[in-house]
Parts: structure tokens; sequence; C-alpha cells
């Protein structure tokens, strides 16, 4: 099981850009703060987002929904990787039925992923 919920806070704008491949890709960095503990930032990255997906802004509080993804790269010769959050869906927390629905969608698919697990 692959799923990653975090809510945070836009510390930069979003980054919009079309891929070699043809497909929408948004970036964010997205900053989680945890009482008690330095705050941690973690890249978003959204395939095939809609069009709104560019129009958050720095400091918006959203939801995002994805999975975990190390993805490998080479520059200057280097590999080099970078762990990100490929997100399936990511809401502004001010838009509060939508963000809770992503919360509960997520939970649910958790819990009958463990199901299945447990009875595995």
């Amino acid at each position: 099981m692959n799923v990653v919920i975090i809510r945070g806070r836009l510390s930069r704008p979003p980054e919009q850009r079309q891929l070699a491949s043809g497909d929408q890709l948004v970036s964010y960095e997205v900053t989680v703060a945890r009482p008690g503990q330095r705050a941690e930032t973690v890249p978003v990255a959204w395939m095939q987002a809609p069009a709104s997906a560019a129009d958050f802004t720095v400091d918006e509080e959203v939801v995002v929904l994805g999975r975990v993804r190390r993805r490998f790269f080479g520059r200057d010769g280097i590999t080099q990787s970078r762990t990100e959050v490929v997100a399936e869906r990511v809401v502004p927390v001010r838009h509060r039925k939508r963000a809770k629905q992503v919360l509960l969608t997520a939970l649910a698919a958790a819990g009958d992923e463990a199901e299945a697990m447990a009875l595995g």
C-alpha cells in the first residue's frame, strides 16, 4: 500500500509545464508544520492536473492525496534521485466539503487494503 495524505501550505507558486510526452505537470512545494518540530517541505507533482491546479497561491493551505515515488535522472553525467509525492488530488482546505471527501476516500481505500492484507 502506498498512500500519502499531506496537509500543509504552499511555500512557492505552482509551476506548470508541458512534458515532452504532451502531459501537463503542475509542481508544488508543500510545507507541513509539526508542533514542536521543524517544518518539512514536501515536493508534490500532479500529472494531468486540471487547469485550475496552477491557480493556487503561496501560503494557501491544501490537502494532498497521493503516493510516494522516487525517481532517478541524470544531470551533468551524474545519476541523481528525488523523492516526491505524486498527487491524485490537491484540494484547498477552504473547500472543506471537498477536502473532507478526499480524506474519507483515502481512509476508506486504506481500510479496504488493510482488510485485504489481513485476509490475504
